[in-house]
């Protein structure tokens, strides 16, 4: 399983972001590069395959996501809480898809940046311009789906025993990003922090976070 929330921040205020997540981490960022393929297969079986474009050699992520965990439970947290199935494979992963039966339904391209840390859960922050492609396969002609956009995307594995503390870590931590931007379950737009520019105009000030 795994808990997330989602965001969006205007590209201009991304270098503050990474200048506030860079000291609540403590740890150096990770630069993003992923051609996302969503593979389906009649209306309900869908998978992601993940191509990591920063690895030396391009490395290959099958995803499934599951439905979400509903209920009174669900509904009093703030994150959502969804179970997945991730495993790696090799580069003729594609292929064997398409020959299982699978159609191409979209593909994009997230560039962009990564953080990993420990506080409370193993969190992972992501934040990236998300971009189509213009022709299939063509990651060097991908356009920005929302120019001037970026997603910002918080994750933390869980277990279906401890999913609610994990969910409570993901939470404290989403709020110290509240100054620049607003995170919700996935699907709930919150839209853009009107207080960002003002947030971000102090951190580019300070030029660094704290590390808490």
């Amino acid at each position: 399983m795994e808990c997330v929330v989602q965001g969006i921040i205007e590209t201009q205020h991304v270098e503050a972001l990474e200048i506030l997540l860079q000291g609540l981490c403590g740890v150096q960022r990770a630069r993003l590069r992923i051609h996302e393929f969503c593979l389906k297969s009649g209306p309900n079986l869908e998978v992601r395959l993940l191509c990591d474009l920063e690895q030396p050699e391009p490395a290959w992520t099958v995803k499934h996501v599951g439905g979400a965990m509903r209920g009174s439970g669900a509904e009093q947290i703030s994150v959502l809480v969804r179970t997945t199935v991730e495993s790696k494979a090799s580069k003729n992963v594609l292929r064997l898809f398409y020959a299982l039966g699978y159609k191409l339904d979209h593909e994009l391209l997230r560039v962009g940046f990564t953080f990993h840390f420990q506080r409370g859960a193993r969190i992972t922050v992501k934040v990236s311009s998300v971009n189509k492609m213009t022709r299939v396969h063509a990651t060097d002609e991908a356009v920005p789906v929302t120019p001037g956009i970026q997603l910002v995307e918080v994750t933390a594995p869980a277990t279906p025993e401890k999913y609610s503390e994990v969910a409570a870590a993901v939470s404290s931590f989403c709020e110290y990003l509240a100054p620049l931007l607003h995170l919700s379950k996935p699907g709930v737009s919150t839209g853009v922090v009107p207080t960002a520019a003002e947030a971000a105009a102090s951190l580019m000030s300070d030029g660094a976070g704290t590390t808490l």
